[in-house]
């Protein structure tokens, strides 16, 4: 079963206000597959770890249905309670045991989410469900962030590095596939037919309030928090501070970029 360090109305609602959903360069990729795939019909496409729903909505204006799946109650009624699309509906269940027909979907995605589950037993489920000539696409974004402000961007990422570096103590182990690019969930896809991307590279808007926020989303640092509530609140007060001083602004309402390198792996079964 995948386990997910996210199962709690707070991190529900933290998600859906904090984390973004898959970025524009990411989402060409994809699509560019499954166009010279030639991916046809397109009736069912499942987004498995789905969260809060930022990455299911994208898929539908391509797929007659999408549905969205977590493992989490919580972060399931968050996305219920989000307005939707009508093709859009959201299910509790592992991602190593899918509610769907052998052969009945035509692609199947996780967007930072794979790296959670029970991956032998998850690509099983995926070549399970997949039907002939279907596809597959699992991403997700380097903790590797940079920050773009004015004359200041340098500093300003040196700042954030300086915070993850305290917050990778904390991370589970489960993050080293995506610090490995991928590399394991590439490996372990059973279709011959398969590549990995990496270097998808994308710019995120965000206010500093909505970095902290991110950050505040992230397992490792709900991790900190729980082994050291003041050491963790400080370390997010403090970074929000040294980013504030170094941008010369005195609002956490101020805009900046993000900058993302997303790796994406993308296969298609065979007949």
């Amino acid at each position: 079963m995948a386990m997910r360090s996210c199962d709690t109305q707070y991190n529900a609602v933290s998600y859906q206000k904090y984390r973004f959903s898959p970025p524009e360069n990411l989402q060409k990729v994809i699509f560019s597959y499954l166009e010279e795939k030639k991916l046809a019909p397109m009736r069912l496409a499942v987004d498995v770890g789905c969260g809060s729903g930022q990455s299911t909505c994208i898929l539908a204006a391509r797929f007659e249905e999408v549905v969205g799946t977590d493992i989490s109650e919580a972060q399931i009624q968050a996305a219920k309670e989000t307005a939707s699309f009508p093709n859009v509906s959201y299910r509790v269940c592992p991602a190593e045991e899918l509610p769907f027909e052998d052969g009945s979907v035509d692609l199947v995605t996780a967007f930072t989410a794979a790296h959670w589950f029970d991956i032998p037993r998850f690509m099983k489920e995926v070549d399970r469900v997949l039907r002939p000539h279907g596809c597959v696409a699992l991403s997700t974004y380097s903790p590797n962030f940079s920050m773009h402000y004015k004359d200041c961007s340098e500093r300003l990422t040196e700042i954030l590095t300086e915070t993850q570096g305290v917050l990778l103590k904390y991370a589970n182990e489960k993050v080293n596939r995506v610090i490995g690019d991928y590399k394991e969930v590439f490996d372990l896809l059973p279709f011959q037919d398969k590549r990995r991307v990496t270097q998808i590279i994308d710019k995120i808007p965000m206010s500093v309030a909505e970095v902290i926020g991110f950050l505040q989303s992230m397992s490792m640092y709900q991790t900190f928090l729980r082994s050291d509530p003041e050491a963790a609140k400080s370390l997010l007060q403090k970074t929000e501070e040294r980013f504030l001083e170094t941008m010369g602004v005195g609002s956490n309402e101020t805009q900046l970029e993000i900058g993302i390198k997303n790796v994406c792996v993308l296969g298609c079964k065979g007949p």
